[in-house]
């Protein structure tokens, strides 16, 4: 007789159960394995282990009106990213490849962001920085649920896409970001978004710590920092912590 059995969890994070019976063989997902070219190596990869995470392209980082923009920084390349991936996310969702959204949304009342972190954006202490309203708007600088921390419009988020508010450069730090790959499965992230230098690469960074492979899109990644610093992250990333690419690249591969 077949027994019915519940899930628990997520899978492949996941048990079955019933009142006699707990499966813990957590049954692995189907091999979806790719040859991926970039800058240093030839991967072979499986899709059905990758997620990629699209990191702070949102409107205070990208749009003409949000807080980078007002603080006299020239936003183009921060909008760069747009149009790539605007074309790669939907064929990343066609073969079941997790889109993460992981943008800065602070708590409204600051509670868990230090002086530190506060002195990067507003060193005087009488500029638009956190949480302030951010002038010919209104909305709260990089605070969860406001126009400011909003992802800009041109990219399209689906419902079955995943949304992280982080509070440092880095994703991981202090989010449930490590739990939610960890229940899905994923060890291969690929990388976008801005400041490549910056929030990308930190997060980069501490996911190549804690044991994920790591692929930076080059082409849907941007800064609006100085040149060296994108030359110094695409150096670092291939010289320590993971691997560079292109989306062509790996729609190619996909198609292959």
């Amino acid at each position: 007789m077949t027994r019915s059995l519940r899930t628990l969890g997520v899978p492949p994070n996941a048990w079955t159960v019933d009142a006699e019976i707990a499966d813990l063989t957590r049954p692995a997902l189907a091999a979806q394995i790719i040859t991926l070219l970039t800058e240093t190596k030839k991967l072979h990869l499986d899709l059905a282990k990758a997620a990629i995470l699209v990191i702070d392209m949102q409107n205070d980082f990208c749009h003409p009106e949000g807080w980078l923009a007002h603080i006299g920084v020239d936003v183009t390349p921060a909008r760069t990213p747009i149009e790539p991936l605007q074309a790669f996310l939907p064929e990343l969702r066609r073969v079941n490849v997790p889109v993460i959204w992981l943008n800065w949304g602070n708590r409204s009342d600051l509670l868990n962001i230090s002086p530190a972190a506060l002195h990067v954006y507003n060193p005087t202490g009488e500029g638009v920085g956190l949480g302030a309203p951010l002038p010919g708007r209104g909305a709260r600088v990089l605070t969860a649920g406001s126009w400011a921390a909003a992802v800009v419009d041109e990219l399209e988020q689906k419902p079955e896409d995943i949304r992280i508010d982080k509070y440092r450069m880095s994703g991981f730090w202090d989010t449930p970001l490590d739990s939610i790959l960890r229940n899905l499965g994923k060890t291969t992230l690929f990388f976008g978004g801005v400041n490549a230098d910056q929030c990308v690469m930190s997060t980069l960074q501490d996911a190549n710590f804690l044991g994920y492979d790591c692929i930076l899109v080059k082409d849907c990644t941007a800064t609006t920092s100085p040149d060296y610093c994108w030359q110094a992250t695409l150096y670092n990333v291939k010289q320590c912590f993971g691997f560079v690419t292109d989306s062509q690249a790996v729609l190619a591969a996909i198609k292959a």
